[in-house]
């Protein structure tokens, strides 16, 4: 854990020069005499692939921006199984609940290796109160994940399938990239698309013997998009 000094993490040092605390959603507005309202360290913190960094149910004290890699966020349906209500990539905030609860709706777990800053939440209802500009953003980005949550779990469980999975092949593209997408487990993607494990397998196996994707990794998990335009269109 390295605690970020206001001055660092306005001016952009080596370490944080890519970081999302400059030119991150919330903060973007934001002016020299409004970090200086900040006395909370923000921390800059790694998490490897796998490791939760909030707990459903856990009491609500920070907000994290995603400065790289990717976050699943899982909720337990009433039967007892878990769902992947969305996942989350480079520039989004994870635990804008907090500023409505105390607690953390769903667990925010890695999916990648990944970096974050942690905002103490003090901090941003201090800049809440103090800078109507935060205010506004607050509600762009409160706004965002709303419109992001609803997007993924309208498209992603319409149709068959192969409609579904070929939707979160085509959503899990690179920005830099559109010709390569990066997906997770077998196991995530069924969770997220309410299928069987098995089936995810052999709807990807089919897109690759169809030539629409192929293998970059021996893991399976990066493929090159070789047409999108075919594997979005239904299969006559």
């Amino acid at each position: 854990m390295i605690p970020i000094k206001t001055e660092s993490a306005w001016r952009g040092t080596a370490d944080c020069r890519n970081c999302g605390i400059r030119e991150m959603v919330l903060f973007a507005d934001l002016r020299e005499e409004d970090f200086n309202l900040i006395h909370a360290p923000i921390d800059d913190l790694e998490f490897s692939a796998g490791q939760p960094l909030v707990r459903m149910g856990e009491t609500a004290t920070s907000l994290y921006t995603l400065r790289s890699g990717v976050i699943k966020l899982v909720r337990n349906t009433v039967d007892g199984r878990q769902r992947i209500v969305r996942v989350m990539r480079s520039g989004d905030v994870i635990g804008l609940e907090a500023l409505m609860g105390p607690v953390y709706d769903s667990d925010a777990i890695a999916l990648t290796n990944i970096k974050v800053c942690r905002l103490p939440l003090q901090v941003i209802q201090r800049l809440n109160r103090e800078t109507p500009r935060l205010h506004q953003r607050l509600m762009e980005q409160w706004h965002h994940s709303l419109k992001e949550a609803d997007d993924w779990l309208a498209e992603l469980n319409f149709g068959n399938a192969r409609q579904r999975v070929a939707g979160l092949i085509l959503k899990m593209r690179a920005e830099h990239d559109p010709t390569v997408a990066n997906l997770f487990s077998r196991e995530d993607m069924g969770a997220m698309l309410d299928l069987k494990l098995e089936t995810v397998s052999r709807t990807i196996s089919a897109f690759e013997r169809e030539g629409l994707i192929e293998p970059l990794d021996k893991q399976g998990r990066t493929y090159r998009v070789v047409d999108a335009a075919l594997l979005s269109a239904p299969k006559a």
